[in-house]
This record gives C-alpha cells, sequence and structure tokens, in this order.
C-alpha cells in the first residue's frame, strides 16, 4: 500500500499559542471592545455625519474644501449606529463602517477566545474567500464612498431615530 504523502495526513499534535500570542489576543480584545464602548456612548448624527467631532476632532477638512465627504466620512456615526443594534442605520449612513464594524466585533471574540482557550481560530480563516477578499474589500469600499458621495449630495444623508 503506497504512503500518504504528509500533506493530507492529519495534525497528530495539538497547536497552542504561546503566552505572548494570547497577551497579544486579550490585547486585541481589548482595543476592540473599548472602540464598541465608546461608540455606544456617542450619539450618533442625524445628518449622517460628524459624530467624531463629539470626541474633540476637527470637522473633516476634505468635505468642507469640496463639498463631497471622504472615504471615512460617516464611519464613527456608522459605529455609534452599530452598537446600539440599528444595523440598517450603520451600513445606510456609511456601508464600509457597517463592515469594519462587524469585523470588530468578529475581532473581539476571536481575540477572546484566543486569549482564554490558547487555541488558534487559523481553521476559521479557510471559510474566507482566499485570495480574492482583498478585491473584495477594496470593492466595497469604493462602493461605500460612492454611495456615501450619493446619499450626501442628494440630501438623504443620515438616519433619524
Amino acid at each position: 500500500m503506497p504512503e500518504i504523502p504528509a500533506i493530507y495526513s492529519p495534525r497528530l499534535e495539538k497547536t497552542v499559542v504561546s503566552a505572548g500570542g494570547r497577551l497579544l489576543a486579550l490585547l486585541l480584545s481589548v482595543a476592540c471592545l473599548g472602540l464598541l464602548v465608546t461608540a455606544a456612548q456617542l450619539p450618533p448624527s442625524p445628518n449622517g455625519m460628524g459624530t467624531h467631532t463629539r470626541l474633540g476632532l476637527a470637522e473633516c477638512q476634505f468635505a468642507e474644501r469640496t463639498g463631497i465627504p471622504c472615504p471615512t466620512c460617516g464611519m464613527t456615526t456608522s459605529f455609534a449606529w452599530f452598537a446600539r443594534g440599528n444595523l440598517a442605520a450603520s451600513f445606510y449612513v456609511q456601508p464600509m463602517g457597517g463592515l469594519l464594524a462587524v469585523l470588530t466585533v468578529g475581532a473581539f471574540w476571536a481575540g477572546l477566545y484566543i486569549a482564554l482557550t490558547g487555541r488558534p481560530v487559523h481553521r476559521l480563516i479557510r471559510f474566507l474567500p482566499g485570495r480574492y477578499y482583498v478585491a473584495l474589500l477594496l470593492s466595497w469600499a469604493i462602493f461605500a464612498w460612492a454611495w456615501k458621495i450619493f446619499i450626501h449630495l442628494s440630501g438623504i444623508d443620515g438616519w433619524h431615530a
């Protein structure tokens, strides 16, 4: 009987994340949680952008000078809506912000899982669309910016609860 190549053999030893890796995963998880808690404490701007000014940040200079929103306009507002559980508002005011909020929640749980169990989540990565995920993410970012410009120039930007 021919020998099965090693590439097809199941892994016999358990993969364990080092103590440093677990600490890094915990820090990632805490950072993601901090971001979501901060978003939950910010009241979302009803006009679709400008929520970040409640953190003491300046208005978007790109939007002020050009009259159109920059690629990140509405991200903080989107996160604030997401943290309140209003996914429709989150994706409406800034689709990329909604996606990043979902990814932030995923990173929080993955980091917490690694930190607590010491087991990697690399097996979950195989469910990602492989080499196309960068192109999909870039396409989504371009769509999100185009959507934000469209709703802003059309006067339908923002979400009223």
